[in-house]
């Protein structure tokens, strides 16, 4: 009975306040629900971004050895990232010109019907048709790239957020790559080439039709509405006039380290990324076994190096991690050019190979995670008008930096061979390092720091 009086008494006054509680976790639901609808949308937006660099890392490099190419011409396959290059051109017709939606659903259909296209090719009889279509699809991607950049700079609020997005971005992107170049790779001789692309051609379809009715970007479209306005008067003659957009880009506080450091930090570990597999190809193991244990294996690594970026960021300052990582990266280098001494198969040089890219991906996907964190940091300092466009500019020169050296790489080694290329490697991922470290004390790092640290 005293049970049942409890039950039919009063209920204690902290009850009334079971609305407001209510309300709160009704909020904090949506807005994870929000942040989660963001990085759904970013994550598939870079995954279909990645595929064209999947095709052309791992998949095009393999199959042209494999056709007895050498070292220096499969180097200069890299030329067809040239689009990537010069993106910061068209990067103020993106941020002035149409809505973000609009550039999206017009780059992703028109990889659909390059894809469409490419499956009517034999690569064997139709090699410049094959290189023809890489070059278009990299155009197309280029250009998308700058439009869902410009989308997540406006998308991503504070330190939080901004972490988790670039996970996506590094992971969506990676991921991409890995389902291009490492799984369809393994699949190509069983499906074929025609199978392969017309599987592309759905893909990029179905993230169109997503992109068209995406909720998170009606707010953008509102405020493209808004600024026609403005566009039509003083600023848009920027983009008439590019050097006033230079001096703007300049002008933004912290460009001018992040120049420098985006078009250095991958050198010695781009040529070693790209080397290493093909000696692999030449000593240890087939086109098939790289596809399995570099395409998929290690790029799994990667972007579990990227996920943890994403955690650590929020943890910890950027400077200290930054700090680590880079001195581990160099560590790492030093143990994968001994292998190099090894030139007889065994399955312990195997094991150790694999552990060595593992490693190597591991760490490279962690530091990729934290430099587009520390771009974007950097862009969100800009003007709103310019921070496309500003984006743009800091990513071409990050792909400038590891497109010049990936090309070379290939000549490096047939002049000089393996061993003295990857000392080389070594002594620029060394001088990065330093570089990294000197500027976590006295440069823009340790201003990171500062204003980064957990509260």
């Amino acid at each position: 009975m005293a049970a049942w009086r409890r039950c039919d008494s009063p209920q204690p006054p902290h009850i009334q306040y079971s609305n407001d509680n209510t309300m709160n976790v009704n909020l904090t639901l949506l807005s994870f629900q929000i942040m989660n609808d963001k990085l759904v949308f970013l994550g598939l937006l870079y995954f279909v971004q990645g595929i064209p660099y999947g095709l052309q890392s791992s998949l095009l490099p393999v199959y042209l050895r494999g056709a007895g190419h050498s070292l220096t011409r499969i180097g200069f396959t890299k030329i067809l990232y040239f689009p990537w290059v010069l993106k910061v051109l068209w990067a103020p017709w993106v941020d002035r010109l149409g809505t973000k939606r609009r550039w999206l659903v017009g780059t992703v259909s028109g990889l659909a019907l390059t894809c469409l296209s490419s499956a009517a090719l034999a690569p064997e009889a139709h090699i410049w048709g094959v290189a023809g279509t890489l070059l278009a699809m990299n155009t197309l991607a280029s250009v998308q790239d700058i439009a869902v950049d410009g989308a997540a700079v406006g998308l991503l609020k504070g330190r939080g957020e901004l972490g988790l997005g670039n996970t996506a971005q590094v992971v969506g992107y990676k991921a991409g790559s890995v389902f291009a170049g490492g799984g369809l790779l393994a699949v190509i001789d069983v499906a074929g080439w025609s199978w392969m692309f017309m599987l592309l051609t759905f893909v990029y379809a179905g993230v169109a039709l997503f992109v068209w009715g995406a909720p998170v970007l009606d707010d953008e479209t509102v405020r493209g509405q808004q600024a026609d306005g403005s566009r039509r008067g003083g600023q848009g003659a920027d983009a008439m006039k590019p050097w006033r957009v230079w001096r703007k880009l300049l002008a933004v506080p912290g460009t001018p380290w992040t120049v420098l450091y985006v078009l250095t930090y991958k050198l010695g570990e781009q040529g070693a990324v790209t080397m290493f597999p093909l000696f692999l190809l030449d000593h240890h193991m087939t086109a098939r076994e790289l596809g399995f244990w570099n395409g998929v294996i290690a790029m799994g690594f990667s972007i579990c190096g990227s996920s943890l970026g994403g955690l650590l960021l929020a943890q910890f300052s950027i400077g200290a991690l930054m700090r680590r990582v880079f001195v581990l990266r160099t560590i790492s280098m030093v143990f994968q050019s001994s292998l190099l001494t090894v030139l007889e198969p065994s399955p312990l040089m195997k094991g150790m190979a694999v552990l060595s890219m593992s490693v190597q991906h591991f760490l490279g996907g962690l530091i990729t995670t934290l430099t587009f964190t520390t771009m974007m940091h950097c862009t969100q300092r800009a003007e709103e008008s310019i921070q496309a466009t500003h984006y743009s500019f800091l990513a071409t020169l990050e792909v400038l930096g590891k497109l010049t050296f990936s090309a070379l790489a290939g000549g490096v080694v047939d002049w000089f061979g393996f061993q003295v290329a990857f000392l080389f490697f070594l002594t620029l991922s060394a001088g990065t390092a330093l570089h990294v470290w000197t500027a976590t004390f006295t440069g823009a790092l340790r201003e990171h720091q500062l204003k980064e640290q957990p509260k």
